[in-house]
This record gives C-alpha cells, structure tokens and sequence, in this order.
C-alpha cells in the first residue's frame, strides 16, 4: 500500500485558513492512493480537496486514476490561501 510521503508546504495554511472561515476540515493526505488530501464540510456540503503547491504542480497518476473513478463530486484543487477563501465562498 503506497501512502503520501509528505504535504506541500502550504498545506498547514490552507488547513487553518479553511478552519477558520467555519469548515470542518479532516487531514487525509495520509490515505495515499490517489485519495485527495481534505474533506471539507461546510454548510450541509462536503467537498473533497487536493492541495498543490503552486498551479505549475500536476496530479500524480494515482490522483488521475481516483478522479476518473470517483462517481461523487468533482475533486477540488487549492494553490493556495486565496483558493480556500474562494471555495468557502461559493459553498455559502
């Protein structure tokens, strides 16, 4: 079983930044897998995220092969501080 070797830099930001604004946030960079690094749950709606460090970052294959697979909502990409701002926005 392959699991993340480590979270981008940005990644404890992001997390507080979300915290911040009211989210629920649960940390699964840890599952590995493809799987995306946070579930997020805020106003009734749980949205599943991944974090890169930067927009110039690409998904690994096992992150490509969980998105085409997955049959729920569409995986959520954050770059950064403003992108977490921005999903907590349009989820209100």
């Amino acid at each position: 079983m392959t699991y993340a070797r480590k979270v981008d830099l940005n990644h404890q930001d992001i997390v507080k930044t979300l915290r911040s604004l009211g989210a629920s946030v649960f940390d699964a960079s840890g599952i590995g897998r493809g799987f995306p690094d946070l579930v997020v749950g805020i106003h009734d709606k749980t949205v599943l995220v991944e974090i890169k460090s930067d927009e110039k970052k690409k998904f690994t294959q096992a992150q490509l092969n969980f998105m085409e697979n997955w049959k729920g909502s569409s995986v959520v990409r954050i770059n950064d501080i403003d992108g977490a701002i921005r999903l907590i926005n349009m989820l209100k």
